[in-house]
């Protein structure tokens, strides 16, 4: 019940957006400054709610964070390498399908490199943190298959608005950061992985 409150109150909203954006014919909003700025300020008032009701509950906040370093860097700049090239193989057979949803937003989106930095900064923070550092490591006693297929599910809910394409990347995404968190423990390189993955699109 606590990690059902959690994903609800962390994930619920986006999770809500997207399904409606399924039902409606995968339609949404432009990728714009005002939009990205308005996830950024989401998550920069909710993560913190998220991390006191977990102090509140017992849990050292400060094991659910990362440790910024040079060296995790690296690693994460190798993991993100390891993301794209299996997204590559994972979508080749589909190749000559038709564009998808995630294809349109990229197409007409125009937000500033500053917006989109701290967007992934914050974005890259608070979907690890939660994901991996919380719910992933929370469930780790019930099984590495559950605990990794719960954080995938609930990562792949709230990016179904991207379509199937844009899904698939994702959970072969998640699938890669979900393996080499449970393999090291290291969560600085999974969030800077999802730091360039949330920047490099764009340029």
């Amino acid at each position: 019940m606590e990690a059902l409150g959690m994903v609800s109150l962390c994930f619920g909203w986006f999770i809500l957006g997207s399904l409606w954006s399924v039902s409606a014919g995968f339609r949404s909003g432009a990728i714009t400054d005002a939009s990205l700025l308005g996830i950024v300020g989401f998550e920069l008032v909710i993560g913190p709610i998220a991390l006191l009701v977990l102090r509140s509950r017992g849990y050292a906040v400060a094991d659910l964070l990362p440790s910024p370093s040079w060296i995790g860097c690296g690693v994460g700049a190798l993991l993100y390498i390891a993301c794209v090239l299996a997204i590559w193989i994972a979508l080749a057979p589909f190749a000559s399908s038709a564009s998808q949803p995630i294809d349109q937003l990229m197409a007409t989106a125009r937000p500033s490199l500053a917006v989109v930095l701290l967007l992934s900064v914050v974005n890259g923070l608070y979907e690890e943190v939660f994901l991996l550092g919380y719910l992933m490591k929370g469930f780790r006693h019930r099984g590495a298959s559950f605990a990794l297929g719960l954080s995938l599910l609930v990562r792949v809910l709230y990016h179904l608005y991207q379509g199937p394409h844009g899904a698939l990347s994702i959970a072969v995404a998640g699938l890669v950061f979900g393996v080499f968190y449970l393999r090291t423990g290291w969560l600085w390189p999974v969030v800077f992985a999802h730091m360039l993955a949330d920047t490099l699109p764009f340029l």
